[in-house]
């Protein structure tokens, strides 16, 4: 992918000067209508070899565009904060709103490059990191954004000619240092790293431009005329781009599923769901305070039909643990702050540090529920969904996170019942709402939705809980119950701090010995 970056491509001085002044005055024109109409975030992500100019370009984008809706974000070593959570957290809190231009000077492909070279991770690694970034990079164009690539490219003998030269200017001689003298040692492990991980990221929704970065006046020029076509082609574009997706086909011949099958009749008595609530409430306590979770974190994910007892099931929980600890989120309508971003992005935003809970009362699944039967998206959106939300939770399993789903499933006649207690009871109409009626009409919809998402979406991973819960004591232990057990589990999987003291059980000494083999 370089070959046609080591022409030596130039642009003269009276070429670029009579150039700047009309793609300077086009570029603003783009930017501004962008914002105006709020069409769509731009994301550049500017990379490539050291001293290849990627600094000096930015700069100068500053000075072409109007610096109030451009930011630039710089990514080195995540921070403290930053390791606690998913490696993809940071840049999704970076993303910008629709009507805003971010530059990333490095990026979600900075990590594996060096990963790579430093031989952390396997060349099949790599491409799994690939194909992740791919689909990342596909669900922000589905949602909207423009996303464009820059790659600025020298040759082994341009690189060492331009540290050079910089290093020998007064005035640039400060942004040259001994690192970078010593990553020109690895130029040929770069070169082969980087031209594998362009080549399979090079998609059709965000292609790679390749740019010598030699000469200053070529190389900037180059990526302003590529960022402004590509802001004009997107204001002249009136549909989002949409990938081509199967339609959802779901045949239920003898009419029996996953809900039907629920026995909504199952009841626990007053006084041994007093004995079970406090069992498992100090069973949970337990489990948040094992020093084994101080390395990870924990997320409970709530859905389930209108009145079918979310908020109680929540404040059970919240009871067994510390205020300080968890952080509760209860998830309504987009605000116009969210409207502007992708949908999981605020989702990301709550994600917890470890040794943190984060319960979420309704959640990203609203995607394939309430969007799909509402039509408050198209179809297009919610079928990509389904793989959207499979990868954002593989995410967070693969970076620690516990991930517990529950649907607490009441029947229409249960429903009616509470429904009208509500309205009854005055310190409970706050719960009930037109919406909530006009809902029940459509109650076929939803539970072909509800079946839909348990199908694609209850991974070995993060399986989904299914909740009778017609009778709210039955069905608050069973949630304590089931949090508890998935949180033990994982746990055990996880190796004691090493500070901990050690148990010297049987038991104990086999669990350390099978750790020590898979890590040989």
């Amino acid at each position: 992918m370089f070959q046609s970056a080591e022409i030596g491509h130039k642009l003269s001085k009276t070429a670029y000067r009579e150039a700047v002044p009309t793609l300077r005055a086009a570029l603003l024109a783009a930017q501004i209508d962008l914002f105006e109409q709020h069409k769509t975030p731009v994301v550049v992500l500017i990379s490539g070899q050291d001293g290849a100019g990627k600094g000096e370009t930015i700069n100068v984008l500053y000075e072409w565009m109007d610096p109030r809706f451009i930011s630039t974000l710089a990514f080195s070593q995540p921070s403290d904060e930053e390791r606690e959570r998913p490696p993809m957290w940071r840049y999704w809190h970076s993303l910008p709103p629709k009507g805003r231009v971010s530059m990333f000077a490095g990026s979600w492909y900075s990590d594996p490059i060096r990963e790579r070279i430093e031989g952390a991770i396997s060349i099949k690694e790599l491409d799994a990191r690939a194909q992740q970034i791919n689909r990342f990079e596909e669900m922000l164009v589905n949602e909207g954004a423009l996303v464009l690539k820059f790659w600025f490219h020298l040759t082994k003998e341009g690189q060492k000619q331009r540290l050079t030269a910089l290093s020998s200017d007064p005035r640039t001689a400060w942004r040259v240092t001994q690192w970078n003298w010593d990553r020109l040692k690895t130029y040929d492990q770069l070169q082969d790293v980087a031209g594998h991980l362009l080549r399979v990221t090079n998609t059709a929704a965000a292609p790679w431009v390749v740019v010598e970065g030699t000469d200053d006046r070529y190389r900037c020029m180059t990526v302003g005329q590529v960022l402004l076509k590509a802001m004009q082609n997107k204001l002249a574009t009136k549909e989002t781009l949409h990938t081509l997706t199967a339609p959802m086909v779901r045949v239920d011949l003898d009419g029996r599923n996953v809900l039907s099958e629920l026995d909504l009749t199952l009841t626990l008595a007053n006084k041994p769901y007093k004995d079970e609530l406090a069992k498992w409430q100090g069973r949970l306590s337990e489990l948040v305070r094992d020093a084994r979770f101080k390395n990870r974190s924990l997320v409970c994910a709530f859905e389930g039909a209108d009145a079918a007892g979310k908020g109680g099931a929540i404040r059970r929980i919240a009871a067994a643990l510390d205020a300080r600890q968890y952080q509760v989120t209860p998830v309504a309508a987009p605000t116009d702050e969210e409207k502007a971003q992708p949908y999981l992005w605020r989702f990301w935003h709550k994600l917890p540090r470890h040794g943190r809970v984060a319960i979420f009362d309704r959640t990203w699944y609203g995607r394939v529920l309430v969007e799909r039967v509402e039509g408050f998206c198209s179809e297009t959106d919610w079928l990509r969904g389904y793989s959207e939300i499979n990868d954002f939770e593989h995410e967070l399993i693969e970076a620690g996170v516990i991930v517990v789903k529950f649907w607490l499933q009441i029947s229409q006649a249960e429903q009616l019942k509470r429904f009208k207690e509500r309205e009854q009871i005055e310190f409970k109409r706050f719960k009930i709402t037109q919406e909530d009626w006009r809902n029940r009409e459509k109650w076929n919809d939803y539970q072909q939705a509800i079946c839909d998402m348990v199908e694609r979406t209850s991974t070995g991973e993060a399986p989904w809980t299914l909740v009778e819960a017609n009778d709210k004591n039955y069905a608050r232990v069973k949630i304590l119950r089931t949090l508890c057990e998935h949180l033990a589990s994982a746990l055990q999987k996880q190796p004691k701090l090493a500070d901990a003291p050690t148990v010297k059980s049987a038991k104990a000494k086999k669990i350390n010995q099978g750790n020590s083999e898979r890590k040989k």
